[in-house]
Parts: C-alpha cells; structure tokens; sequence
C-alpha cells in the first residue's frame, strides 16, 4: 500500500535528493522511501545496540569466536585453504 503526504523540505535537501535519486536509477519518491526505511532501520537497530551495551553483552566477541570455531572445524575435516573471520 502507498500513501500520498505533502512534505516540505529546504530547497538544498530536496535538489540532493533528487541528484541522488537520479544517479541510482529511482523516482524522487522511491529513493525519498527507501532513505526514510533506511533512517528508521538505523535508529531501531542503534538502540538495539545500546540495549545490548547496557546488558554487558558483548555479543561482536561472541559471534567473532564463533566464526573462528567454524573455520577451525573446517580445517579439521576439508583440510586449509577456508578463508577464517579475524
């Protein structure tokens, strides 16, 4: 479903919009959509973060020594040559 709305925005912001718009190929109207998605999806996903942070998780270890475990299982029945996460 898409809903009209009638926004303002300053005469700088919309011209950099539309370049950007223009350069990857999309309306004004989807590239304005996906910029807002995009925006929203960053916010969610930093408080999720901050959450995380406040909870003394430190899930980026975690999942780093997870990835270094799959590797080394790798190895241990294909043999070298898998590239390892860092």
């Amino acid at each position: 479903m898409t809903a009209k709305v009638t926004l303002s925005f300053s005469d700088e912001t919309i011209e950099e919009a539309r370049r950007y718009a223009k350069r990857e190929g999309l309306s004004l109207s989807a590239w304005m959509d996906r910029a807002a998605r995009e925006k929203a999806l960053r916010e969610l996903f930093t408080a999720h973060a901050d959450a995380v942070g406040r909870a003394g998780l430190d899930l980026e270890s975690a999942a780093l020594a997870d990835a270094q475990e799959v590797g080394t299982v790798h190895d241990a029945l294909f043999g070298g040559g898998h590239p390892r996460a860092a």
